[in-house]
C-alpha cells in the first residue's frame, strides 16, 4: 500500500470506530444527525466511491460489531467530508421462520457503495445528506 492509502485507511478506521461507539452509546438519530450535518451536494466519482467502499470495508474488519449500519453511516460521513452526497438506505427481508432481517446500504447517485445487493429486501427508509 502507498502512504496515502495507509493514511486513508487510518482515517476510515477512526471513523468506523467512532460511529460504532456512537451507535453503542447514543441513539441512531443522534449519530445520523452528526453524520449528515455536513453540506454535501455533489456526486462522487466512481473512483471515490470505490476508495470509500474499500477503506470502510477494510477498517470494519478491525472494529468489533461494525455492522452494515455502522459501515453505511461511516461511508456516508467520509463522502460528506469530501462534499459528496449519499444516502443510507434501510430495508427488511423476511427470513426463515418469519423473522425479519434488517439491512443497510450506502447509495450514492444510484450506485450501491456498501452493503451488497438490494434484491429480496423491501425498502423502508432513506436517510440522505443534507
Amino acid at each position: 500500500m502507498s502512504g496515502s492509502e495507509i493514511i486513508f485507511l487510518g482515517r476510515c478506521l477512526l471513523v468506523v470506530s467512532a460511529v460504532r461507539l456512537g451507535l453503542t452509546l447514543l441513539s441512531y438519530n443522534r449519530v445520523r444527525s452528526f453524520v449528515t450535518r455536513l453540506d454535501a451536494h455533489q456526486c462522487a466519482s466512481m473512483g471515490e466511491l470505490r476508495r470509500v467502499a474499500w477503506g470502510v470495508a477494510a477498517a470494519s474488519r478491525f472494529v468489533p460489531y461494525a455492522t452494515c449500519l455502522t459501515q453505511a453511516l461511516s461511508g456516508q460521513y467520509i463522502l460528506a467530508r469530501q462534499g459528496n452526497a449519499s444516502t443510507v438506505r434501510i430495508g427488511i427481508e423476511r427470513g426463515t421462520g418469519g423473522q425479519l432481517k434488517a439491512h443497510a446500504w450506502l447509495v450514492s447517485d444510484n450506485h450501491i457503495v456498501l452493503g451488497g445487493s438490494i434484491d429480496g429486501f423491501a425498502h423502508l427508509v432513506d436517510h440522505g445528506s443534507q
